[in-house]
């Protein structure tokens, strides 16, 4: 058996740009898993391994990768920074036990930073806070650790100060030891000095350590009174309360250092090792039923238990699905059958491999705290549980936000439909904030995603991976319609033409629901007027129909049903009969709820230079954008505002022409709100004409 006090499970997380995949390089150097460092701007890195990756310079997907530093295991989850891939953050920290995130010392807290810490806090993963590219103009690691406290509402502990900014920066000093790391200019992260304090710092590592300890020593009482008494706690002392108050949550050990210079990294490392959590040290999953609700047991991580994995990313290559694991209990062999408990299904599990970005190494067997990739599952998908077949359980399974952004494609060659429909199935079970439908009226093919560079993505993965060239659509927004009054009625369907009827009354009444509540349906019925047997069928009814508005055809969101009465007939009544009254109804009163068209708003964060912000504010003003406020930092301004996704198409293209290239953007949806009257109008018709155009086209 392991010892699982050795492994840390880790997400390496943080804004486009600062620096995650440059870190995770040097983090697999220095634990010499690759000999040769690939830099991501020469678009060699390791684990940005996609040809879209390299291309770009970011990372689209997590990649996963096992190093050893001072003989602990590490499994290192490297994620994207860009807020169209949060979902990749997202299933990444729901199987980490603890992360590192990466913070760049000029930008500071980013956009994205806030939303990967938000996930970070929701799925309880404790962290360090690591400084980067401290060697850069206008870097400032007290800045960036007062934006932390100020912007995230976090507390920083700060484990060491960094020697020298920007051009000077040499090194650093690490405050529990007061001893100071200084590498040369080689560019080799191996070749350093431990010196003693500079004189002109030894006043501010005082200052700083002094407030450590202070920090640290909260967390056990004994200490505490030991230290206000005078005396200084032993090292490893303050190092197992600095331990305990992480895993708590109640602060985060901050570093400072410069990746690409190859200064700081190692003191991260031994962090990882003496202040994260180990696999048995975080809470236990909790189990649940099919439907989600919890069951009161927990998936303890243990590999004698019955075995409980999590399937968290599923990813295509040359030689079949990859499915990523991780383990919670039990252990998990080569050959074994499992049960997909989402399905009810049975899974025979062919090979077992250990991932480094895209090689691997064969495995015979995994345990809980492992995170491996299996290959050989049939009908698995992202969120699934596999289970002892003896002693299946449901681990809580993960939850995707709906797409924002449509487009239509179609195959340039047509002989390439049937290659299409492979590719884009294997896509999807990729990625699940990417979903395909195809127009029952046009036939079209639509793909929806998450913002125009996911889609983007997605089309040029269709053409270089699997070879297939598409015509593109422009971007369409996904709508949504709902209602703005109550309305009470009544619907009778009444059918008799030989043989036994269909017959179904029901009193409703149709109103708007709490805003994000979605669709409710509720039976207020007394007495027999309309069995129980058929509230189902109703409901039923209502619900399908919610799927098509009746002002442009988009879904409905946000409406309430109430049946308040109905008749029956002993005879004609059956569900069918009630299913289509509720249809008939659904038609004949959304028309008199007075519905509306609803858009989607964005998030929108804009960091431009401090001579452009004029025109970025009359630019946002001019796409209806509500400006939420404006931060003026060392090296620009960055606005926050919200806006309509339908007037944020090719924003980045007028940012960068405003700005010289300069400026920066990111987005992401925040809410659904109601149309200005001239906006839904637009809309209708450009529906209407969709629907004119369709049926000419039969």
């Amino acid at each position: 058996m392991t010892d699982l006090s050795k492994y840390r499970n880790i997400g390496i997380f943080a804004h486009v740009d600062a620096g995650k995949t440059t870190t995770t390089e040097r983090i697999l150097k220095l634990t010499g898993k690759i000999h040769k460092i690939g830099e991501v701007h020469e678009g060699e890195s390791t684990m940005d391994f996609m040809e879209q990756e390299a291309e770009r310079g970011i990372t689209i997907q997590s990649a996963a990768t096992t190093a050893y530093w001072k003989d602990h295991r590490f499994n290192i989850i490297d994620t994207p920074g860009h807020v169209d891939f949060t979902i990749e953050v997202y299933r990444s920290l729901k199987v980490l036990d603890g992360g590192i995130g990466v913070f760049c010392g000029s930008g500071g807290v980013e956009p994205q930073s806030e939303t990967n810490w938000r996930y970070a806090n929701d799925s309880k993963v404790s962290r360090l806070i690591y400084v980067n590219k401290l060697d850069r103009i206008g870097a400032d690691f007290y800045r960036v650790v007062k934006q932390v406290e100020d912007i995230l509402a976090a507390k920083p502990l700060v484990m060491a100060l960094p020697i020298g900014f920007e051009d000077s920066f040499v090194g650093v000093i690490d405050l529990l030891t007061r001893k100071a790391w200084v590498w040369d200019e080689s560019g080799d992260p191996l070749k350093y000095t431990i010196q003693d304090v500079p004189e002109d710092m030894k006043a501010k590592v005082e200052e700083w350590r002094e407030k450590l300890i202070e920090t640290a020593v909260e967390q056990d009482d004994e200490l505490m009174e030991m230290y206000l008494g005078g005396e200084e706690p032993a090292i490893e002392d303050i190092k197992r309360c600095i331990r305990k108050g992480t895993i708590a949550m109640d602060f985060f050990p901050t570093y400072p250092g410069s990746s690409f210079k190859n200064k700081g990294v190692q003191l991260v490392l031994d962090g990882v090792v003496d202040y994260l959590p180990n696999p048995t040290e975080v809470q236990p999953q909790p189990e649940t039923d099919i439907e989600g609700v919890e069951t009161g047991e927990f998936a303890i991580v243990d590999p004698s238990r019955p075995l409980r994995a999590l399937v968290f990313k599923i990813m295509d290559d040359r030689f079949g699905a990859l499915n990523f694991v991780r383990i919670y209990s039990g252990t998990l062999k080569k050959g074994d059958t499992v049960m997909n408990t989402y399905t009810g299904k049975s899974e025979r599990v062919g090979r077992m491999v250990e991932m480094h970005a895209n090689d691997r190494t064969e495995i015979e067997s995994a345990q809980a705290g492992d995170i491996v990739a299996l290959i050989g599952l049939k009908n698995v998908q992202t969120g699934h549980t596999l289970a002892d077949p003896d002693n299946p359980a449901t681990l809580e399974p993960m939850v995707f936000p709906d797409p924002v952004i449509s487009i239509a494609i179609a195959p340039k060659n047509k002989g390439a439909a049937e290659k299409l429909g492979i590719a884009l199935n294997k896509m999807v079970q990729e990625d699940p904030s990417f979903r395909v439908e195809t127009d029952q009226e046009t036939n079209e093919t639509i793909l929806k995603g998450m913002g125009e560079l996911h889609l983007d993505i997605k089309v040029d993965i269709l053409r270089r991976t699997h070879g297939i060239e598409v015509e593109v659509g422009k971007p369409q927004v996904a709508y949504r319609e709902s209602i703005t009054q109550a309305v009470e009625d009544s619907f009778t369907h009444k059918k008799q033409s030989g043989g036994s009827g269909q017959y179904g009354k029901i009193d409703y009444t149709i109103q708007p629901n709490e805003p994000g509540a979605g669709y409710a349906f509720e039976s207020v019925v007394v007495g027999g007027n309309v069995p129980r047997e058929f509230w189902p069928a109703i409901d039923k009814g209502f619900k399908e129909s919610m799927n098509k508005g009746v002002l442009a055809g988009y879904p409905v969101v946000d409406v309430k049903v109430t049946l308040r009465d109905g008749a029956f007939h002993a005879v004609d009544s059956s569900a069918i009969a009630f299913e289509i009254a509720a249809k008939g109804g659904y038609r004949q009163t959304m028309q008199k709820a007075g519905p509306q068209i609803l858009e989607p708003i964005m998030k929108v964060d804009v960091f431009t230079p401090e001579d452009h912000v004029g025109d970025v504010i009359g630019d946002l003003n001019r796409r209806r954008a509500m400006i939420k406020s404006q931060d003026t930092a060392p090296i620009g301004v960055r606005i926050k505002a919200e806006a309509p996704l339908s007037e944020m198409f090719g924003y980045i293209n007028t940012l960068r022409t405003m700005t010289s290239g300069r400026g920066q953007f990111s987005m992401e949806f925040s809410h659904y709100s109601p149309c200005p009257k001239n906006v839904s109008e637009t809309v209708i018709k450009e529906a209407a004409e969709r629907k004119k155009a369709q049926e000419a086209a039969r």
